[in-house]
């Protein structure tokens, strides 16, 4: 997915970094190309390395959904029971996302990632030994606070590449991240039947299956505190011992975040595309094996072919919203994020609608990939609202998935006052809903929907307000000033000056 072409941002700053680095980078050392298959330290280690600590979590999180038949028998679970499980399973992580932002920017990512991830690995192991509703429902709890690594992830991927390619990176690592929703669902029943076929009975079989997820969660941990790197030129404690970044406070980070409406906006529409991703993942497997008397192998493949989707569907939104931006800029990401969002929720009205199975399949596949594709949106999206509390902003639109799950679960999947399908159905007129303010969201230096960009805005006046004069005569604020140089385009063609070479480059080509 590299990009040849190169503008005067994109070259690589020095002959001394050209060395260093084997991806072209930027005047910040941030990746300006996307090599998919490569390995190359720190960018794309860093990028395999988050993408797969995501996807254990994601395994772990929703390795319980694909058993439930068995587990809600073996337990005696009721209808309420299950429902308040899966509330409990991605509430968790709704304040833990937040605090994972917070801990980003001040500790960089790979610690506060491995640490979140460790600490939530004994729930998994735990669900081996439950033995009551309301064990089942804390070990499902505990075991959602490991769902705050997504955070981590999109801090990584805007801490390594370039505005260009922020979009798709966010994309790929959340997408493949969420694919552990689909493949948990296979994963799951295919080792339950492989321990129930050496001879375990099935009270035991489903128990031990619940260390595989746990094993995977543990590896990948110890591999983000092993082998990656919080930025390109090196970790957070290192550089703020050599001078080289300034150490901000938790007051100013959280200033910064809160009072900027852009964050809240995104974190109520992140609500109705990643928190119904949430919410399917919880219950499509029993959905359609109840309505559809599919066996539970079957509900557990069409239910993996949901969360799968996230192979494409999500890197798609981000790698759309990244060249939908090389014309249009900042207006084009907000447009598609919600044309795409808003289809999303007519097809989501349509498949609580469906009474044919393979038809209720067709419609739910093009729906992961509409409601899918606008989580990657957003996130083509977050990465330019705020540089001083990125991490903290990242936490609140992806805590506010997390709250959309609970509301929706809460109020539609909860106790039997309304069928699944029904609930599927309303849930997809809370999406359209929910996805309206986007219209209001509006940079000065860019634009909104359907306002231009004010004739006096510019990228380093927007973001070099988060800092004070005093802390500007610091230089504290200059990786801002260089972000914002490297966000040209967000202006679209029209907008976009004339090329020029930084002073402190050295263009090895163009």
């Amino acid at each position: 997915m590299g990009d040849s072409s190169k503008t005067s941002l994109q070259v690589e700053p020095s002959d001394a970094q050209a060395t260093r680095f084997k991806m072209p980078v930027d005047s910040e050392q941030k990746a300006t190309e996307f090599w998919l298959f490569s390995f190359a330290a720190p960018h794309m280690k860093a990028f395999h390395l988050s993408w797969f600590s995501f996807f254990c979590c994601f395994v772990s999180t929703f390795a319980a959904p694909p058993l439930l038949p068995l587990i809600r028998d073996n337990l005696n679970l009721t209808t309420t029971d299950i429902g308040n499980a899966g509330i409990a399973s991605v509430s968790g992580a709704v304040f833990a996302r937040v605090a994972m932002g917070t801990a980003c920017d001040l500790v960089g990512p790979r610690l506060a990632s491995a640490s979140l991830i460790l600490l939530t690995t004994p729930a998994v192991y735990c669900t081996s030994a439950i033995n009551s509703a309301s064990s089942y429902l804390l070990v499902r709890f505990f075991t959602g606070f490991s769902l705050a690594s997504f955070v981590s992830t999109q801090f990584w991927m805007s801490s390594m590449f370039t505005p260009p390619k922020v979009g798709v990176a966010n994309g790929i690592a959340g997408g493949w991240g969420n694919l552990g929703g689909g493949a948990t669902q296979l994963i799951m029943p295919l080792v339950y039947e492989l321990i129930h076929h050496i001879g375990s009975t099935s009270f035991t079989a489903w128990r031990i299956a619940f260390f595989i997820p746990g094993l995977m969660q543990t590896l990948s941990a110890i591999a983000v505190l092993a082998l990656g790197q919080d930025l390109p030129n090196g970790n957070y404690r290192k550089l703020e011992k050599a001078g080289d970044k300034h150490k901000d406070s938790f007051g100013n980070v959280f200033y910064h975040a809160v009072t900027n409406y852009r964050a809240w906006i995104l974190g109520l529409t992140y609500g109705y595309c990643f928190g119904v991703e949430l919410t399917i993942d919880n219950i499509v497997a029993e959905y359609f094996y109840d309505k559809f008397n599919v066996n539970l192998r079957t509900a557990g493949m069409i239910a993996a072919s949901f969360g799968l989707a996230n192979i494409v569907s999500r890197p798609g939104g981000g790698f759309l919203s990244d060249w939908i931006s090389t014309r249009y800029g900042m207006r084009g990401r907000l447009w598609s994020l919600w044309v795409v969002q808003s289809i999303g929720g007519v097809l989501c009205i349509v498949l609580g609608l469906m009474h044919n199975l393979s038809a209720a399949i067709a419609v739910m596949l093009l729906f992961s990939f509409f409601v899918q594709a606008a989580c990657g949106f957003t996130f083509g999206v977050v990465p330019f609202v705020s540089r001083r509390s990125l991490g903290l902003i990242s936490g609140m639109t992806g805590g506010g998935g997390n709250v959309g799950a609970v509301i929706t679960q809460l109020i539609f999947f909860t106790g039997s006052r309304y069928s699944k399908e029904t609930g599927i159905t309303l849930m997809g007129v809370m999406i359209l809903c929910c996805t309206l303010p986007i219209l209001i969201i509006y940079f000065p230096q860019w634009g909104g929907m359907f306002c231009g960009p004010r004739a006096d805005a510019t990228a380093e006046d927007y973001y070099a307000a988060e800092w004070s004069d005093e802390e500007k005569a610091k230089g504290y604020h200059s990786q801002s000033v260089k972000f914002a140089e490297n966000s040209v385009r967000e202006g679209g063609r029209r907008r976009r000056p004339p090329l020029t070479v930084p002073v402190e480059a050295t263009p090895t080509h163009v």
